[in-house]
């Protein structure tokens, strides 16, 4: 558990094929079954601090208490999703966190010195990716704990407990 951000909850993997690596983590690791949204619905993003539309495709799935977090990016805003395939990297590319007291959390790690390389509000709640340079997947996203966004990820778990191994790539987002 990170003393600042708290337990690890998720593995963000940036991919340059969504379909493609929802069919590898189903067939060659077992991991499923896959909540896939086409386009994630943004309110607002915000790279380096300025102000960007972004489309991102994302496909949710747990392996016991970790969720995995598939990523396409889907227009040319620039991005860290960008960035990190720029510099020849695919797969793991940030952890997060869920806090519930997500804002105190957010503004003591700025104070400690941390960057941001990106944020954004949905309408699950707020988000942010820390920047930790010098290692690539060190990035730490937080997510705020919003009801909302737990309902969802709860319903990813809960599919994810016993799967029998079939539906396994579900376009039937989890409502809120």
């Amino acid at each position: 558990m990170s003393r600042l951000f708290g337990p690890m909850r998720q593995v963000g993997i940036v991919v340059r094929d969504i379909d493609k690596a929802m069919r590898h983590w189903v067939e060659l690791c077992g991991v499923g079954p896959w909540f896939y949204a086409e386009q994630l619905p943004m309110d607002q993003f915000r790279y380096r601090g300025r102000p960007y539309d972004i489309k991102v495709s994302i496909a949710l799935a747990n392996s016991g208490d970790v969720q995995l977090e598939l990523i396409q990016q889907r227009c040319d805003s620039p991005s860290l999703y960008r960035d990190f395939l720029a510099a020849g990297h695919e797969g793991m590319q940030h952890w997060s966190s869920w806090p519930e007291n997500y804002h105190e959390i957010r503004e003591r790690a700025l104070a400690e010195g941390w960057q941001i390389g990106q944020e954004g509000d949905t309408p699950r709640g707020p988000f942010i990716y820390f920047l930790n340079e010098g290692h690539p997947g060190t990035i730490v996203e937080m997510a705020e704990a919003t009801a909302t966004r737990m309902r969802i990820f709860d319903q990813v778990r809960e599919a994810a407990i016993g799967w029998d191994g079939s539906d396994p790539i579900r376009r039937d987002w989890p409502q809120g």
